[in-house]
């Protein structure tokens, strides 16, 4: 791939995100074998302002991956790939403060993609996914 850029929607609302090989090498080949990407957010009812897309259609159950640049303390628009025995494999996508975890406890996810623009329209985005519901999740490599 020319460009690590990726276009990154939700619902009508896109994102550029930069590809973080630098961080996480096999978690990012991990995730372009998935693209092109279409599933949906919720919100992330244990970590705080945050969305995730769970991912247990496209990704094994039994798939882990090793960690690289794990962290359970990402920063807004810092998304996370989380394939681990901990919890169901998916993207962990922040919008304000937040913590990953699940309902056995904290998690740390790999740093796969960080969204380069519109980090305040992802923010109104939040808390419209926790009270009307899921959105449509895409993700692309730029043309």
């Amino acid at each position: 791939m020319a460009s690590d850029t990726l276009i990154f929607s939700i619902g009508s609302e896109r994102f550029r995100a930069r590809l973080r090989r630098d961080l996480a090498p096999l978690s990012c080949d991990y995730l372009l074998g998935l693209l092109p990407y279409v599933g949906q957010v919720i919100h992330a009812r244990w970590s705080g302002e945050a969305l995730w897309a769970p991912l247990a259609a496209v990704v094994p159950p039994d798939l882990t991956l090793p960690r690289e640049s794990a962290t359970a303390d990402p920063t807004p628009g810092q998304v996370l790939l989380y394939a681990g025995e901990r919890s169901v494999p998916e993207l962990y996508i922040p919008y304000g403060v937040n913590r990953f975890a699940c309902k056995h406890g904290s998690l740390e996810g790999n740093l796969v993609m960080s969204i380069e623009d519109g980090l305040e329209r992802l923010a109104g985005i939040g808390p419209e996914v926790l009270w009307k519901g899921a959105r449509e999740l895409r993700i692309e490599v730029s043309p």
